[in-house]
């Protein structure tokens, strides 16, 4: 499904075939041919082999004949990386060493050409960076070699579960969804791509079509294709919140502290009146949803506070980078904002610009603004 949404989304398949015939493998044929799912235009690819002797591959197999191939570098590394990782799931799944593990379904040769064909694809298209949504978790049973095993596979949970990718429930209006994702298709992702979804300007979609169609939701993979945007809109923080009026405040600045050092993005503390007119103080903590808990432990542990609020949030957040610029006190470190490819804006360091006027005697301020202005006329 997703080298079937690459080609929809503009990949050739008379390039993709030709590049892939540096694999030196032969008796092999990919088609497409555009179909629907629900409503839904899109490619559907399959690969079909002529190999007599019915050759069961090995995760070994499949790197050493990527390796050998004169594809780019990118396209081998990216690949291979994806083979290890399958691998690892694999033998993780059958509690083996991967030396000792024995593929049934994987071992076949569209493995190698899905992988490496998505590796193909992804270069040809000249995509940098991957993004993907949280995965759909499925539901039921499937028959394999190993006899019926649960939806997702030991092998998916065990790509889940090392990736730490994000999954939801299926649709909840059919009762029997099946296999959503499978092994292959969860190691391209958990291995190529972050979990989250950026800012862009799209160019193109395509949409990858599955062998089934069934009838309570469209079976297809969507790939959108185009430029991030610099000023990046980000999901997966919390917003944390408790309101406090029974406790020490030196306590809550050790709290702040140790939020931070937790990974907090960011810690305040604000005056409120609450019940009965008593004054008191809400902390409110932003934090990514990975440390979501034991930012809420910390809180729960070390104030007063029952109870904790919290919701999902989102931000858009500017590029930053930090440059080293020769000024006229000396070199300094500059905290470089960047949006949309452009620099917009400068800030100095604060304690570089501290040690500068203790150092001259210049007071901060004045330090701050000689600074400020040279940087801005070299960067800006």
């Amino acid at each position: 499904m997703v080298l079937g949404a690459l080609i929809d989304a503009g990949v050739s398949v008379d390039a993709l075939n030709l590049e892939l015939t540096k694999l030196k493998y032969d008796g092999w044929s990919l088609f497409s041919e555009i179909g629907q799912r629900a409503g839904v235009t899109g490619t559907l690819v399959s690969v079909k082999s002529d190999n007599p002797n019915n050759q069961i591959w090995r995760i070994e197999d499949f790197i050493s004949t990527t390796k050998k191939s004169k594809l780019p570098s990118r396209v081998v590394n990216q690949a291979c990386s994806v083979f290890d990782r399958l691998g690892e799931a694999e033998a993780s799944a059958h509690g083996l060493l991967s030396d000792q593990l024995q593929l049934h379904e994987l071992g076949d040769v569209d493995t190698i050409f899905d992988v490496v064909g998505c590796a193909l694809g992804l270069w040809m298209l000249e995509v940098e960076k991957l993004y993907c949504s949280p995965l759909p978790s499925g539901s039921g049973t499937i028959q394999t070699a190993h006899g019926i095993i649960p939806v997702p596979s030991p092998a998916t949970t065990a790509l889940l579960v090392h990736s730490s990718a994000p999954i939801v429930p299926p649709p909840a209006n059919v009762s029997y969804v099946g296999e959503m994702i499978t092994p292959t298709g969860t190691a391209i992702v958990t291995t190529l791509a972050t979990f989250r979804q950026p800012s862009m300007r799209l160019e193109s979609v395509g949409y990858g079509l599955g062998s089934r169609n069934p009838d309570g939701y469209p079976n297809v993979l969507g790939i959108w294709v185009g430029e991030e945007l610099n000023n990046t809109y980000v999901s997966g923080f919390s917003m944390l919140e408790t309101n406090i009026d029974d406790m020490n405040p030196e306590i809550l600045a050790y709290v702040q502290e140790r939020l931070f050092a937790l990974g907090a993005l960011d810690v305040w503390i604000s005056s409120i009146a609450m019940k009965k007119n008593r004054l008191g103080s809400m902390l409110s903590v932003l934090v990514s949803t990975e440390h979501e808990n034991e930012a809420v432990k910390l809180i729960m542990k070390e104030t007063s506070s029952f109870g904790v609020r919290v919701r999902p949030v989102a931000r858009y957040e500017a590029n930053r980078e930090i440059v080293q610029i020769e000024t006229s006190l000396g070199v300094v470190p500059i905290k470089l904002k960047q949006l949309d490819g452009a620099n917009v804006a400068v800030s100095p360091e604060y304690e570089t610009c501290r040690i500068i006027a203790l150092e001259k005697g210049i007071s901060l301020q004045d330090v701050y603004r000689i600074i400020r202005s040279e940087a801005s006329s070299k960067l800006l």
